[in-house]
């Protein structure tokens, strides 16, 4: 493969992969507004709130809904690591797209753990969502689906940035 021809490539894989993050983003603010609304209005009823057993509030405002559940029992509810589980995924998608923007090979296997991990915590909460909390939100499954291509992306980012760099393009 020729040096444009891998550029391309890895310029394309570089937007989806923004392009995801920035749609993390998005599904992480919504998130916290509807459990900021929720929290200063009980009455209030969020889009994604379909049925009983389908409502992303209802997942927001319970107790895994802040420091996944964990933070809150080992710190205290009080802690201020204990922030919605929305703002550690805004960080967290805000930290992928920094890494991205760095063309480097150490950068982008990090980058390759630092997403995988995310899926570790994906099942987590798909575990919580589906078995414990019995509910099924919309929002979080996007963002399950969206760390899931992240991850993909990742791994295909890692060979093409080795290949610039035998080609001397990086």
């Amino acid at each position: 493969m020729k040096s444009a021809a891998v550029q391309k490539y890895y310029r394309k894989l570089h937007m989806s992969l923004i392009l995801l993050a920035i749609i993390g983003i998005f599904l992480s603010a919504y998130a916290l507004y509807v459990e900021v609304l929720k929290e200063i209005d009980r009455d209030y009823q969020a889009m994604c709130d379909i049925s009983a057993s389908i409502s992303c509030s209802k997942v927001f405002t319970s107790k895994y809904g802040r420091g996944f559940g964990i933070l809150g029992e080992l710190l205290g509810e009080d802690h201020l690591l204990n922030q919605p589980n929305s703002i550690f995924g805004m960080i967290f998608y805000c930290l992928v797209i920094i890494m991205g923007e760095i063309k480097s090979l150490k950068v982008a296997k990090f980058q390759r753990v630092f997403i995988g991990l995310s899926n570790l915590m994906s099942i987590y909460l798909a575990y919580l969502l589906y078995f414990v909390l019995k509910d099924f939100c919309i929002v979080c499954v996007s963002t399950y689906i969206v760390n899931i291509l992240l991850t993909v992306l990742a791994f295909m980012r890692v060979p093409v940035l080795q290949k610039m760099t035998k080609l001397k393009v990086i």
